[in-house]
């Protein structure tokens, strides 16, 4: 808040960065026992075990450093630069990493979601084309807000239980998709295999006449003001369609691909990115169209229903086999013959129908979690707009 005075990060807080031993040393990790972090480890989260170890000797000949139980850690180059980890153990760490060390001037847990709050403005002051980032001197001019120290733990109270609560919805609602998918193994068994031998198709034997299993515009143009909405990979989350971020092309350039021009009741497969993906698309998507990295599918539901199609796609074993028939090296991609001869098990419309119903219930009960995790987001970003502005 603007009454608290504000300190330079490296003038109050011991700040180290990591280092990697020899990797052409086999003494310096085989059998190591010293815990030894990268920076994927900094992922806004609490940091409570690592599988990499490295020997005493590869820590006293390397810049590695032991950070002690309570530093928090910040990424310093790649994906996740200016995220910010938790150590809840001591360890040490690569050149990736910097740790600010505890101290009485900084509640940790305070410093942890201020440094949080601050990822935005840290990547927009990183260097570096693709690959971003930002060095332990960068860290150390950080200018963090001090106020009083039980007020910083009052407010790393009020973050983490939101925090936590936001963490147990997510529990939740993970907990609520492996339900569905171990329904449909135990239902029907793992439609690669077929164990319970049900009748088989290729998905090009189970879709509309007008369905033809192709991914839609290759080059939408610049984003128009006016036009029709472009369904991307990218607009697909958590297997849930977000209508919001659809960018718009011209109806000339659709109208070139009306063949994926969208009825309001398809399976929309990501075939490029996050090869496999799946969400079902409403009546509210009428008329919009798709990218190179989608394909629509409307079922034969004499046959098959949208429903059971998009759950046997998302279990496990199918997912990972569509994911293994991806081809490229720069750009991976799921070629369309492959994606249409793709077999697939087709039990009784009774049954898929028994499943349908159960995947319904459980969607109510996640829909409820769904609008509680919502309220705490809000409240958690408001609480942090409140402290850290």
């Amino acid at each position: 808040m603007s009454e608290w005075k504000t300190v330079r990060l490296g003038d109050v807080c011991e700040i180290v960065t990591g280092g990697t031993p020899s990797t052409a040393k086999e003494d310096y990790w085989k059998n190591g026992n010293i815990p030894w972090l990268q920076s994927g480890a900094c992922q806004n989260c609490f940091v409570n075990s690592t599988d990499t170890f490295i020997t005493k000797e590869g820590l006293n000949n390397s810049s590695a450093k032991l950070m002690p139980s309570d530093t928090v850690l910040i990424a310093l180059t790649g994906a996740t630069t200016g995220k910010v980890g938790y150590l809840t153990f001591e360890a040490c760490a690569n050149q990736s990493v910097t740790g600010i060390l505890p101290n009485n001037i900084f509640s940790q847990l305070y410093l942890y979601y201020f440094l949080i709050s601050q990822r935005a403005k840290i990547l927009s002051d990183s260097y570096g084309g693709a690959q971003k980032h930002i060095s332990q001197g960068y860290v150390k001019n950080i200018v963090a807000p001090l106020p009083p120290l039980d007020e910083q733990k009052h407010i790393a109270f009020v973050l983490d239980k939101c925090n936590k609560l936001i963490a147990k919805y997510k529990h939740m609602l993970g907990k609520y998709d492996t339900l569905i998918k171990s329904r449909f193994i135990e239902m029907f068994g793992d439609p690669l295999s077929n164990p319970k031998e049900w009748k088989k198709k290729e998905l090009q034997e189970l879709v509309t006449d007008d369905c033809t299993i192709s991914y839609g515009i290759v080059q939408t143009g610049e984003n128009q003001k006016e036009g029709i909405k472009v369904f991307r990979p990218i607009d697909i989350v958590n297997r849930k369609p977000v209508l919001s971020g659809l960018i718009k092309t011209t109806e000339e350039i659709s109208n070139k691909y009306k063949k994926t021009l969208l009825k309001g009741h398809e399976l929309l497969i990501t075939v490029r990115a996050n090869i496999g993906d799946t969400c079902v698309i409403g009546s509210e998507f009428k008329g919009c169209n798709v990218g190179r990295g989608i394909v629509p599918i409307r079922t034969n539901e004499s046959l098959i229903t949208l429903e059971f199609l998009k759950n046997q796609f998302d279990t496990v074993e199918m997912n990972r086999y569509v994911k293994s028939l991806a081809k490229g090296i720069t750009l991976i991609q799921l070629n369309m013959e492959d994606l249409r001869k793709i077999n697939l098990i087709v039990p009784p419309l009774e049954l898929q129908n028994q499943f349908n119903s159960f995947v319904q219930q459980i969607d109510k009960s996640k829909f409820a979690v769904q609008k509680s995790l919502k309220k705490a987001e809000t409240l958690y970003k408001s609480l942090m707009q409140e402290y850290f502005g």
